[in-house]
């Protein structure tokens, strides 16, 4: 009896003690998705003035996303609505994901973000990881909506995490395959050369971000997939 009572009482404190740290966890990614208040609330003082649209097609994520300023041109007689802000990570999406995706009743979410997320050091597997978050937060409020993630692309400023985002996109492309209503959509492959490095003309002068040509080919991946739905 005394062994149980002592195994008992270790187990009750080492559950207690797991309580704090994952309170500092959740306080840690608040803290640092908050900095991306200042876009939210413009979103939201947008919304505050025209009629949101049921039955939209939500593009959330990073600036690759905030920067496609061509979507109403390139995918005509859909709604849309952009909402991407920039240097966010996966994370932050999730974060936001109750005031800048489910608000709209959505008939679809295309989502693009992973870059910023390796650029700082997170691993391909917690790039998916929070992939599947940011699912799973969506869906428990449009448990049908379909969901397709644009690959990672494939930067010629950040060549050096081209193997990371390789695994990253095979990990998505993988959870992708499991799962009903949620799509990979490869735009990696075509943005690369015939020696498999990614091509300098479809980048701005900053080598990050896309020009016209690169936009041209997402538009070219999404439109089928939009299609289908």
């Amino acid at each position: 009896m005394t062994r149980f009572v002592l195994l008992l009482g270790l187990a009750l404190l080492a559950a207690c003690s797991t309580l704090p740290a994952t309170r500092d966890a959740a306080a840690a990614t608040a803290n640092d998705s908050a900095q991306f208040e200042p876009d939210i609330a413009a979103f939201e003082r947008v919304d505050s003035g025209v009629r949101r649209m049921p039955g939209s097609v939500v593009f959330v994520g990073s600036s690759s996303i905030r920067l496609w300023d061509s979507l109403g041109e390139d995918f005509p007689g859909v709604a849309v609505i952009n909402r991407g802000f920039g240097g966010s990570r996966v994370r932050d999406s999730t974060y936001y994901a109750d005031r800048i995706v489910t608000p709209y009743q959505p008939r679809a979410i295309v989502f693009y973000a992973g870059d910023n997320d390796l650029q700082e050091g997170r691993t391909p597997r917690q790039v998916r990881d929070d992939f599947v978050a940011f699912v799973e937060r969506v869906r428990g409020t449009l448990p049908q909506v379909p969901i397709a993630f644009i690959a990672i692309k494939p930067s010629p400023s950040r060549v050096a995490l081209l193997p990371q985002v390789r695994e990253a996109n095979a990990l998505v492309r993988a959870y992708a395959a499991e799962e009903d209503g949620i799509d990979f959509l490869d735009v990696y492959l075509p943005m690369l050369d015939g020696e498999g490095q990614p091509r300098d003309e479809l980048f701005l002068d900053d080598q990050l971000h896309m020009n016209r040509s690169g936009y041209a080919i997402w538009a070219g991946v999404v439109r089928p997939w939009l299609a289908g739905l």
